[in-house]
């Protein structure tokens, strides 16, 4: 049956909302194909190697793990009826037999394979072998022209000039038959796939700095005209116009980068001579409009390549003013925190005699040869080791993880997906005065700390926030602000080298059920950096991660976050799930037992004064006239309700505050500003908390039900955190003079 005319392309909103779906989706095409062919219950929708309609609201079901709404199931099988994929005009050769309501599952799982994150080479292999269908080996001409048809339509949505990208695939597939036999084996598909640029940054190109002195290209848009750094041609388009490598800026057509040159910048210093003296990294253009460094004039555009900037100090010259310029550089105004290359050399051969070269070594830490590479920073400098948590803060992880490799050495930043913290760790070990930055939200902060603590290095250095996530309270205590919203990073960078050091407590958490055989959700975390709470505000935290867990498109943004927080808090309101919590639980502070209140609907454990986005459970302290009680000798646990009011909240006092709520509307009215705390009870060095019945629970914003239990808390060590410096007038990441951020 023809479908109407309106499903016959994907929106712009439409491909995006699939792509997001894609996102939360655990599965690979690869699994949905196994399923496909190995279930009887599917194979009444397969015709042959194609799809109903039927069949194809299943694939997506169980590739997205979801229902997807029916006009955008609708539009995307007719879109492959009419094209071979989402989008487009008919074209020879894609989707079902002519006439009929069917699609191919080659077309199908060749498309969403392009969409899925890996390595460009196994997405080549994958998609060879869908249309390989007799396992030869081979495919013909018009087998690959599918392929390629696929390929273009993921290149039209992800804003690719496919005018320019169209001539290049066609170009690489009559070249990929080398050896003129009119097939295609899988040989030639890989080794033609992986020498065009431009598909392999279609095809997610994903290269570590293994590959030293190799570009990391991806596609650019550029807001103001740009030149072409091979040909000096302008780029033109009205979206992505070019492709732009990450580390050196070194710009590009698609036509022309395999004509540009192999080299990018080096990361380390390749001999004796390099060690020790950084030079300049000259790289011409992208100097439009700005001032020259050497004689304060402006450097003005003539619709070409325009001046000279340096990859390291950043300095920007015109062409006629280079031999005025220092052959020396000094790093600009982040040489505090820049590893140039002439600070990493390997190691020398003659160090090495009693272990292979390179034995032992973490990949990314050594030469192509496998000889192992040493930091021996600038005297005087702070290096900084960056991690970068890629999936936080929507796509501001991936932006910020682009923008710090070329601020900085990219041997300084780290995606944490790729090995975790361990392998810079390991790099930075012995380098006395280093600083960490943390780009994430407050589980990644968590991560990182759980991953120094495991190092065991000679010389802990502290750490400092960059807020990517959604509460960001420990950033917001340590005045880095409540969120990055695309603030200058050199700024931020330079208010790091002004930031003072301070220790924080970190607690150990222990959990121990009553009945080994309960069943419960498995405990988050098992150390305390922020807060630990019981009752009623984990109540509505769980509720919201539980239906966030199943309908992950239905929580796609901070607005619709707010309104379903608001739902489960008025419902929770109404129905008082945790009212009572007298009854089912006891507390002792350092083995004193803690008398709570009938009203009582949950227990906040605090270690910093910043909760749930910002709220301070505990309250502003109020010296009175004999003064706040702080820096003065406390007994063990503070009960005392007169005491307590004199109780000021510390990072680093190895103490932890305990505060009540009475139910939904106290904690609306803290959050509001209405009412300036909750309920405190005690301050104390050790907690132990038992509960009759199965409660939920949250440790740093992460929720869990747990069945009943004891649990006790003690002092684990202090980790050192890096704290901005006071915030200016304007203040800093938008927080204004006073605000509780700050």
């Amino acid at each position: 049956m023809e479908e109407p005319r309106q499903w016959a392309t994907l929106s712009p909103q439409e491909f995006a909302q699939l792509q997001k779906y894609m996102d939360y989706s655990s599965r690979r095409v690869q699994d949905v194909l196994q399923q496909f062919y190995g279930t009887e219950a599917l194979e009444q929708h397969r015709g042959g190697e194609c799809l109903d309609l039927a069949g194809f609201r299943l694939f997506l079901r169980s590739y997205l793990e979801l229902d997807p709404p029916e006009p955008l199931c609708r539009r995307l099988f007719a879109s492959f009826q009419s094209g071979g994929g989402p989008g487009g005009s008919p074209k020879p050769g894609g989707g079902g037999p002519a006439g009929s309501s069917l699609i191919s599952i080659s077309d199908v799982s060749c498309y969403f394979s392009l969409l899925e994150g890996g390595r460009p080479e196994d997405k080549l292999q994958f998609t060879f072998k869908l249309y390989d269908k007799d396992g030869n080996g081979l495919l013909d001409s018009s087998e690959v022209k599918r392929i390629i048809t696929q390929m273009m339509r993921v290149a039209q949505y992800l804003d690719w000039d496919v005018t320019e990208l169209e001539p290049i695939l066609q170009e690489m597939m009559r070249e990929i038959d080398y050896d003129g036999s009119g097939t295609v084996s899988l040989s030639e598909w890989l080794r033609g796939g992986v020498t065009n640029i431009p598909l392999l940054v279609l095809l997610g190109l994903d290269r570590h700095l293994k590959d030293e002195g190799q570009h990391l290209w991806r596609l650019k848009h550029f807001t103001r005209p740009a030149y072409c750094n091979v040909c000096a041609g302008l780029l033109r388009g009205l979206r992505g116009q070019g492709l732009r490598c990450c580390l050196c800026r070194f710009t590009v057509h698609e036509r022309c980068a395999c004509r540009a040159p192999p080299s990018c910048i080096s990361t380390y210093a390749k001999s004796r001579r390099e060690a020790g003296v950084q030079a300049h990294v000259w790289v011409p253009g992208g100097c439009d409009a700005s001032k020259c460094s050497q004689c304060q004039k402006r450097i003005k555009s003539f619709q070409s390549l325009t001046g000279l900037r340096c990859v390291w100090c950043h300095t920007k010259i015109h062409e006629e003013c280079r031999p005025l310029v220092p052959p020396t550089c000094d790093c600009g105004v982040l040489r505090d925190h820049i590893l140039p290359p002439a600070a990493i050399c390997p190691v020398l051969l003659e160090r090495q005699d009693s272990a292979t070269p390179g034995e032992g070594t973490p990949p990314g830490f050594s030469t192509a040869e496998g000889q192992p590479l040493r930091i021996s920073p600038v005297p005087g400098t702070h290096p900084l080791l960056v991690f970068v948590n890629p999936k936080s803060g929507g796509k501001q992880g991936e932006r910020i993880l682009r923008k710090l490799q070329y601020l900085l050495n990219p041997r300084q930043v780290y995606n944490l997906l790729q090995g975790g913290p361990g392998p810079g760790l390991t790099f930075f070990r012995d380098v006395p005065d280093c600083r960490i930055l943390v780009c994430g939200g407050d589980g990644t902060v968590g991560w990182v700390l759980d991953a120094i603590d495991k190092a065991n290095l000679p010389h802990r250095p502290p750490v400092a926030v960059l807020p990517l996530g959604t509460g960001n309270d420990l950033a917001r205590c340590l005045r880095w602000g409540g969120g990055y919203s695309g603030e200058d990073l050199v700024r931020i960078l330079r208010d790091m080298e002004g930031g003072s050091i301070v220790p924080m407590d970190r607690w150990r958490v222990q959990v121990l059920p009553q009945d080994a055989a309960a069943e419960g959700d498995p405990v988050p975390y098992e150390i305390i950096n922020n807060y630990f709470s019981v009752g009623v505000d984990a109540s509505i935290a769980h509720r919201f991660h539980v239906m966030r867990e199943r309908y992950p498109e239905k929580f796609n943004s901070r607005m619709k976050n707010k309104l379903w927080y608001l739902e489960f808090a008025t419902s929770e309101s109404l129905f008082a799930t945790c009212k009572g919590l007298k009854d089912c639980v006891s507390v002792e502070c350092c083995g004193t037992p803690l008398e709570l209140s009938a009203a009582l609907e949950g227990l906040a454990v605090l270690n910093i004064p910043s909760t749930h986005g910002g709220s301070n459970l505990w309250g502003e302290t109020k010296r009175g006239a004999g003064g706040a009680m702080i820096g003065t000798a406390l007994p063990p646990a503070i009960t005392d309700t007169e005491t307590l009011k004199t109780c000021v909240q510390d990072l680093s006092d190895r103490r932890l505050e305990v505060v009540g709520l009475d139910g939904v509307l106290d904690m609306g009215q803290i959050y509001a500003g209405l009412k300036s705390a909750g309920k405190r009870l005690a301050t104390c060095s050790e907690l132990t908390l038992r509960t009759l019945k199965p409660l939920p629970m949250q440790i740093d914003g992460e929720p869990w039900m747990q069945p009943p239990c004891t649990i006790k808390i003690a002092h684990k060590n202090q980790a050192l955190m890096l704290m901005a410096p006071p915030s200016r007038s304007s203040g800093f990441f938008g927080i204004k003079k006073g605000s509780p951020e700050a």
